[in-house]
């Protein structure tokens, strides 16, 4: 049965959610009246958690500094400092350890459960939960909350019951539900936007190659001005009109354009301009992932000498560089795959120097699955006390994970912010309850 009351009502049970409602009831440690009761509006929580990472959940990433933890941030940024220098990765790793699940480093830095699955994360946070007292209730959402006059709140769920709350917590993500009780109570919003992304080329024979993967690979998103998508004008975050924005490292050729880690950095930083620009843009694409011209000239020079007998198509500048894209470039560069090396004229290395390193792709629209896992957009951080998580708008209400205007780059950087934001607002209840 649902309580008619609790001390702590958090609404929202992803990430977030439960690590707020686990911290407060570990830190007061028994103190609470009513309890910390949890929320969530489907039948299994923590869904994303279930499904992030191909099913192995990236917990966090191995980047332990705050000051460059920051920089994978592309909302949020320097005002994320002070919360990770309280609760950083290497705070995330003790944390989970101490609850019985040990996270495993890969060379990329991504850290993920020993056991590669992310139902191994799950159990670990409903065991914290039932340990610490938290009563979790599935398919109850909130829909609405009023502040009383004497403090807490009234909270109306979807079922038409009612709930008093002295603490509320919104752990709502991108969901609108949880944007509408926040506007309620006092909030602005920044406009939600897809973030984390693939990117849809139009009409390009590049496509045929669907499950190539290079790294690394240097690309450069050149916005256009606005006027020239048909855009209305609006104020620009990161990606202004006409800023270029550039990532590097891995690239993955699908059926209709590209992935990858570094597509999804880059979409992540222009995830506003692409959307002001309706999703239209030029892609420069360095294939040889930063290579001087010289350093190539003087790879094909050597081939004419040591490989004047065999034709273009059987040898490639370097090994990792894909066959098939390898013949796709030689297309580009107007070259017979059959000419030999010896037969190059200067005028088509020229032209296959630039299809290396300045491949050129018209950007048609975001990848066709809505694949997106994060928004760009949510409670403006100026509204919320960063050391605590409550709201400067409204007393006793505190404000964590993606309901934020925060979102980071793939890699695990958006579950830490989660973890981070529930657990400082899981202490500071606890302060403010048993006032510690």
């Amino acid at each position: 049965m649902l309580p008619s009351r609790a001390s702590v009502v958090v609404v929202g049970g992803g990430p977030a959610g439960f690590m707020a409602a686990i911290a407060a009831a570990e830190a007061a440690a028994g103190q609470l009246r009513g309890g910390v009761l949890l929320l969530e509006s489907t039948p299994e929580p923590l869904h994303k958690v279930l499904i992030s990472g191909g099913g192995r959940c990236n917990v966090t990433h191995a980047c332990w500094d705050p000051r460059l933890l920051v920089d994978h941030y592309p909302r949020g940024g320097k005002a994320l400092r002070g919360p990770f220098s309280r609760f950083a990765p290497g705070d995330t790793v003790a944390w989970f350890q101490a609850h019985g699940l040990q996270l495993v480093e890969e060379p990329d830095g991504r850290l993920f459960p020993r056991s590669n699955r992310s139902s191994s994360v799950i159990d670990t946070l409903r065991r914290a939960a039932t340990a610490a007292g938290v009563a979790v209730h599935t398919a109850e959402a909130g829909q609405a909350a009023e502040a009383l006059p004497g403090g807490g709140f009234r909270l109306r769920l979807r079922s038409g019951a009612e709930l008093l709350a002295e603490h509320l917590v919104l752990a709502t993500g991108s969901h609108p539900s949880g944007h509408r009780i926040a506007a309620s109570l006092g909030h602005g919003l920044v406009a939600p936007v897809p973030s984390l992304f693939t990117l849809t080329l139009a009409d390009h024979p590049l496509v045929a190659l669907a499950g190539v993967a290079m790294d690394p690979v240097q690309l450069e998103l050149l916005l256009t001005p606005l006027a020239d998508t048909g855009a209305a004008a609006t104020a620009s975050a990161p990606g202004a009109p006409g800023k270029p924005q550039r990532q590097r490292g891995p690239v993955l050729i699908t059926h209709w354009g590209l992935s990858g880690p570094a597509t999804l950095r880059l979409t992540a930083f222009a995830a506003r301009a692409l959307r002001e620009r309706r999703y239209r843009a030029e892609l420069r694409v360095d294939w040889t992932g930063g290579r001087k011209p010289a350093e190539l000239e003087g790879w094909f020079a050597a081939a004419r000498r040591e490989q004047a007998r065999r034709q273009l198509g059987n040898w490639r500048p370097w090994p990792d560089l894909s066959r098939r894209l390898w013949l796709h470039l030689l297309a580009l560069a107007g070259l017979d795959a059959s000419l030999r090396w010896a037969d190059l004229p200067r005028r088509g290395e020229q032209a296959l120097v630039t299809a290396l390193r300045d491949s050129r792709y018209r950007v048609s629209g975001r990848g066709p699955f809505g694949e997106e896992f994060v928004t760009a957009g949510g409670i403006p951080l100026a509204e919320v006390n960063l050391a605590t998580m409550e709201s400067r708008l409204q007393p006793s209400l505190f404000l964590v994970g993606e309901l934020l205007d925060v979102d980071g780059v793939t890699g695990g950087f958006n579950f830490q912010h989660c973890w981070s934001s529930g657990w400082l607002a899981g202490q500071a209840l606890a302060a403010q309850i048993t006032g510690a």
